[in-house]
């Protein structure tokens, strides 16, 4: 049935000039659940594969472990859950399960006790095996958390996400502190259509997990995809996620002018915002309906498939120098942010192809943008990187893991007057 989401649209520049050169224009869109669906909920397969390597002995342990009891205290009854822990060597510690067994599962979490190496693919593999025995119809997730690197089998952990993502188990991967590999984290993150933190603390652990388990809950929209359909000289360029996090969702061309943008799940209880950024060939002064947003999705525990909500895409061109000038400052906040972010993830691609000026310079440009939207604890934090790398060639571990996740969070609903 219609009505489950709503779409909003919001151009960055009301008016564009009648210009004789091609121009771009950005077009946030707003895809805000309804009160419909906020009944629903999700039954979930939650597998935890945790670290109990030496170097979590302490404080990183116990917030593991608090972690995980306050994680099971959300899951409902019908939920299932599985504990894998590992060092050098595996554990299956608690094998699938009910969730409604928590005091035996805690008497194992609590026991848990920290020695020996890092060795994370076995770990994954079992944790896999365990959501193949969970019951069908719930959503699958996996939770991956260590503090430091594997040993010597990363393209295991990769093949494993490749297989997590084909069977739609989503991979959330927390690395805590700074010695944990970002680059292999990230990389079972995208494969397997997960996402990765960087958990500065470990008194982060606890919401963090929560957070996980409530958006599994929370995520009855399905199969989910937004169709951009454009005229006639107006053409894609880049189509971003700005919240949750800021994210370059690509797309796939779907016919001669329309493209398709993957979404996956949306949350019944949190609005998803992207952003479009357009070419737009000179056209003489008018207003013109440029395209169509379209947003699919199935709401399988309401027998809902193949559901469909569209907006179309109106823009005004106009000679009108006064008009022109005229910017909507909460969208050209999110594209200064979003231009903050891609010059800080092509900073931290040329360092690692040797390129130091490069990066440095691209730093610099981030540092512009971030202070220009009113991120100033992180400009400082990418000026004060931007500097050891250009004394030192090189960023400090902390400050690298800061850039690459720090910079996605950059929007945020809370702090946003977003237009209505």
């Amino acid at each position: 049935m219609p009505g489950e989401i709503q779409l909003r649209q919001t151009l960055a520049r009301p008016y564009l000039p009648a210009a004789q050169t091609p121009q771009v224009a950005y077009v946030l869109i707003e895809i805000i659940p309804t009160a419909v669906t906020a009944n629903v909920q999700m039954p979930v397969n939650v597998a935890f594969v945790l670290d109990r390597s030496g170097s979590m002995r302490g404080n990183k342990l116990r917030a593991m472990q608090q972690a995980v009891g306050l994680a099971l205290d959300r899951l409902n009854d019908n939920d299932t859950v599985s504990i894998t822990i590992f060092n050098h060597d595996t554990a299956v510690l608690v094998p699938t399960t009910a969730a409604s067994d928590r005091r035996r599962i805690m008497r194992l979490v609590d026991g848990i006790r920290d020695e020996g190496g890092t060795k994370i693919s076995r770990a994954m593999y079992a944790g896999l095996t365990e959501l193949t025995r969970a019951p069908q119809g719930g959503l699958s997730r996996l939770v991956l958390l260590t503090d430091g690197e594997t040993d010597k089998d990363e393209a295991d952990c990769l093949a494993l996400a490749d297989q997590a993502g084909a069977n739609s188990v989503a991979i959330t991967a927390f690395g805590v502190g700074n010695e944990w590999n970002d680059k292999l984290l990230t990389g079972i993150a995208q494969r397997s259509n997960g996402e990765v933190e960087h958990l500065a603390r470990p008194e982060e652990i606890e919401d963090n997990f929560q957070q996980v388990v409530q958006q599994a809950q929370s995520a009855v929209f399905q199969n989910t995809s937004a169709t951009v359909r454009l005229v006639g000289g107006v053409t894609p360029r880049a189509a971003w996620q700005v919240v949750p996090l800021i994210k370059n969702l690509g797309y796939k061309p779907l016919a001669e002018r329309a493209v398709i943008v993957p979404l996956e799940q949306l949350e019944k209880d949190a609005r998803r915002v992207l952003l479009l950024e357009l070419m737009v060939e000179p056209r003489a002064a008018g207003q013109y309906r440029i395209g169509q947003v379209e947003v699919a999705y199935d709401i399988p525990l309401l027998n809902v498939r193949g559901e469909k909500e569209r907006t179309d895409l109106v823009l005004t061109i106009t000679t009108d120098q006064a008009l022109t000038q005229q910017l909507n400052p909460q969208v050209m906040n999110i594209v200064e942010k979003v231009t903050a972010f891609k010059l800080q993830t092509r900073a931290l691609d040329d360092i690692e192809s040797g390129n130091i000026s490069g990066a440095t310079q691209k730093l610099q440009g981030a540092v512009t943008r971030l202070l220009n939207s009113g991120e100033t604890e992180l400009a400082q934090t990418v000026q004060q990187e931007a500097t050891n790398l250009q004394q030192q060639g090189q960023l400090s571990s902390e400050g690298a893991k800061t850039i690459r996740f720090g910079s996605r969070k950059t929007v945020r609903l809370s702090d946003l007057d977003l237009p209505k």
